[in-house]
């Protein structure tokens, strides 16, 4: 077996690799965003059905985070890490390479797993490769950098991609940067102690499989109706198998998901925090991306272009509840956080047609950003203080998983909320552009059943308008949570005053 060196350059190469493997899953989410307009046009998916190009990745790798992470400890973090890299690798080729929708749903299920497994060890393996002290923590904030830029790269990297390109690309460089680290890890990191234990199979199985159903029932009501025979049974299966995951889970003697965290008050109410705010930033790159570019006409560069800011003011956010949160302690910065996510939002709703970029959509990302940037820290430190040291790992992990199943399940909700509302503008449309359209316009239309601009734009607009009500709606029940549930204890304070790291 390979071992890492002891120091000096070894270390630092080793931290590039488990670095590098953090940002090729996390910029995977954003950089995929950049190019839905255009896989929607290449493989044929509705606007609904498009947004399971989102939701298999996230909800395979959050249903599955627990999981991996428990895997690299039973049997060994090196092997498990190199595992996961190379079946990300594997899942980006095939998505590149897909013909239709149903292959790259299944390359981005398959993608979210590899994530799954790589990306909890990648973070453990920190504290195999580097000592305790100043140089893991060094390690422990360039990972964290990674992890809150690696959206604004995704944003960038995604645009170019597309532009110059195509958007198989933004699969496809996966490729060559994951081999590049399955390479490299066996010669620069060592490989963990393995720890005696279980692996919950059931657990993560029917928690993941529950959240699938769930997920696809809202996604199939927002296009066949509530009624429809597959949406009943879609939300009765969830019912049944998320039953079945707590049951799995209160008499299983290693548990994937540790219930006990949800005991404490302060991190239930965390949870419900970062669940309520990952529904809706997912949803608001999402329904953004295809605003600027279908009705703002933004090419791919110019999209990822526009949501930068994003990023910038998050930093910025959680910069400045950083340096005051040992001093204020956390409750204000997650109400106040909160209360701005709903403000932006909620100027959202008044996008129409005739919104411009800078004079209607830059202003409200902004305080977005600035709240969502104050919950992050605090959120994160709230999920881990007071927890035992040997759970503060799974403390950390339910955190992560809990804001991927969030994404997934509100953005889920907010399509159908989108599908309803557009349904309804199309049927106020119709008649408008019948009254007006050539016979050419109107032969197009009875062949695909797509409104043309401006009318399409219109019904476009409406959906994403709609949807972003109940997105405002969602950070209301965070700013509530925080309000009447966050209740921070002397001794949490004290371990929040003793130092912050870099925020997420």
């Amino acid at each position: 077996m390979t071992t890492a060196p002891a120091r000096g350059g070894g270390n630092a190469i080793a931290l590039l690799v488990i670095a590098s493997c953090q940002l090729m899953v996390v910029l995977d989410i954003t950089i995929v965003n950049i190019a839905l307009p255009h896989i929607q046009s290449a493989l044929n998916f509705s606007t609904t059905s498009l947004s399971w190009v989102v939701n298999a990745y996230t909800l395979t790798f959050g249903g599955l985070l627990l999981l991996g992470g428990r895997t690299g400890d039973i049997l060994g973090r090196r092997r498990v890490f190199i595992f996961g890299v190379l079946l990300f690798v594997l899942a980006s080729l095939l998505g590149g390479l897909s013909q239709n929708s149903g292959q790259l749903m299944a390359a981005r299920s398959l993608q979210g797993v590899g994530g799954a497994i790589a990306s909890p060890t990648a973070l453990a393996l920190i504290t195999t490769t580097f000592t305790e002290g100043p140089a893991r923590n060094r390690a422990f904030g360039v990972f964290a950098a990674v992890s809150a830029g690696g959206g604004a790269i995704g944003l960038l990297a995604g645009g170019v991609l597309v532009e110059w390109l195509n958007w198989r690309w933004v699969f496809f460089v996966n490729v060559p940067i994951g081999l590049l680290i399955a390479l490299a890890t066996p010669r620069v990191i060592k490989e963990s102690e393995r720890h005696p234990g279980h692996f919950d199979l059931a657990g993560a199985l029917t928690a993941t499989l529950g959240m699938v159903c769930l997920v696809y029932g809202f996604i199939r009501a927002a296009q066949d109706g509530w009624r429809d025979g597959f949406t009943i049974a879609s939300f009765a299966a969830a019912v049944v198998l998320l039953s079945t995951f707590i049951l799995v889970e209160q008499r299983s003697k290693q548990p994937i998901t540790p219930l006990h965290m949800f005991a404490d008050r302060n991190r239930a109410g965390t949870y419900g925090i970062m669940l309520s705010l990952a529904a809706a930033i997912f949803s608001m790159f999402f329904f953004l991306t295809l605003f600027v570019q279908n009705v703002l006409n933004f090419s791919p560069l110019q999209a990822g272009l526009a949501f930068l800011p994003v990023s910038a003011v998050i930093a910025v956010g959680a910069g400045l509840a950083s340096q005051l949160l040992p001093k204020y302690g956390p409750k204000p910065f997650m109400v106040t956080g909160s209360i701005l996510c709903a403000a932006g939002l909620s100027w959202l709703t008044q996008t129409d047609i005739h919104s411009t970029y800078l004079g209607s959509i830059l202003g409200p990302m902004l305080i977005f950003s600035l709240g969502m940037g104050m919950n992050f820290v605090s959120v994160t430190l709230m999920a881990v203080s007071g927890v035992a040291p040997h759970e503060t790992g799974a403390a950390s992990a339910l955190l992560n998983t809990t804001q991927q199943v969030g994404g997934s399940l509100g953005l889920s909700i907010l399509v159908t909320v989108f599908g309803t509302a557009s349904r309804n503008e199309a049927h106020n449309q119709i008649p408008q552009f019948l009254a007006q359209a050539g016979p050419l316009e109107r032969a197009k239309f009875q062949q695909t059943g797509q409104l043309p601009p401006p009318w399409g734009d219109q019904v476009l607009t409406s959906g994403i308008a709609t949807a972003f009500i109940v997105a405002a709606a969602f950070t209301v029940i965070a700013a509530i949570i925080a309000l009447l549930a966050i209740q921070v204890r002397p001794a949490d304070l004290e371990r929040l005053q003793g130092g912050l790291g870099p925020g997420p």
